[in-house]
């Protein structure tokens, strides 16, 4: 085949450093989902629908066939920490977390993870972002030492 073709969906979720809801203006969120889709357009991991609350993201996107998961992740945590810092003074001291979880799913889940991701707001209303981590890690079976998940 002379072409190489491929269309691999993944679910990225990552929080801020010790989960500090430097999030919380809703304003600043919106901005920095549509800044996290720039930069996943400009890998050409085509952005499906970027959403989160005060102290984690989630991104659905199709990975590039020439982007590794990994270096994905990378260089969104990085482009984004930069842009966040120059947002206020009060976000000046703003991180990511060190680790994050990706998960692959298939064609016919982009619409349910789709609606998940965009109600993240009234989801978190009854579960903390440490249950929801551990019941992604567990609904994909993701062997996980909790004394290593959290920083």
């Amino acid at each position: 085949m002379p072409q190489s073709l491929a269309k691999i969906l993944v679910h990225t979720v990552f929080s801020t450093k010790e989960r500090r809801p430097f999030l919380r203006d809703k304003v600043l969120r919106e901005e920095l989902y549509r800044y996290l889709g720039g930069i996943l357009t400009n890998l050409d991991c085509q952005p499906i629908i970027v959403g989160g609350v005060e102290d984690h993201i989630h991104l659905l996107c199709a990975l590039s066939r020439t982007c590794e998961a990994a270096a994905m992740v990378k260089e969104v945590k990085r482009g984004s920490s930069l842009w966040v810092k120059t947002k206020s003074k009060d976000t000046q001291d703003f991180a990511w977390q060190n680790g994050y979880g990706i998960f692959s799913i298939g064609f016919s889940q982009i619409a349910s993870v789709r609606d998940y991701v965009a109600g993240q707001e009234e989801h978190h209303r009854k579960v903390s972002f440490q249950d929801e981590f551990r019941q992604l890690l567990r609904r994909y079976e993701v062997d996980f030492d909790e004394r290593y998940v959290w920083d």
